[in-house]
């Protein structure tokens, strides 16, 4: 029967050699992706790709729209005591129509 502490020696001894394991399979992670990225530019500068070819979208442009136009803005509904515009949309309400909503005021009395 196993003792608390040979129990304790084992489960050590198996975290060291998955840390290691882990560490082998890191770096080979490694080497392959280095040689995949070596094919790759191979391959863009045989054929002559661009960034445009592939599709590929800047870093830091996740969720953005990718390819085409930017969405069309709303047309302008509203027209407040300053010149300001608003569309009507969702979201939330500008200033000026909270507050002459709070004096009384209503929204037809800004249509365009």
């Amino acid at each position: 029967m196993s003792s608390l502490a040979d129990i304790n020696s084992q489960i050590k001894k198996h975290d060291e050699q998955i840390a290691q394991l882990r560490k082998q399979a890191e770096e080979l992670r490694n080497q392959e992706r280095a040689a995949v990225i070596d094919d790759i530019r191979a391959k863009i500068a045989e054929y002559g790709l661009s960034a445009a070819d592939l599709k590929l979208v800047a870093r830091g442009a996740a969720g953005k729209r990718s390819g085409g136009a930017a969405p069309a803005k709303a047309a302008v509904k509203y027209r407040g005591p300053n010149g300001e515009g608003w569309s009507g949309g969702r979201g939330r309400k500008p200033r000026w129509v909270t507050e002459a909503l709070a004096a009384g005021k209503s929204l037809s009395d800004f249509e365009i």
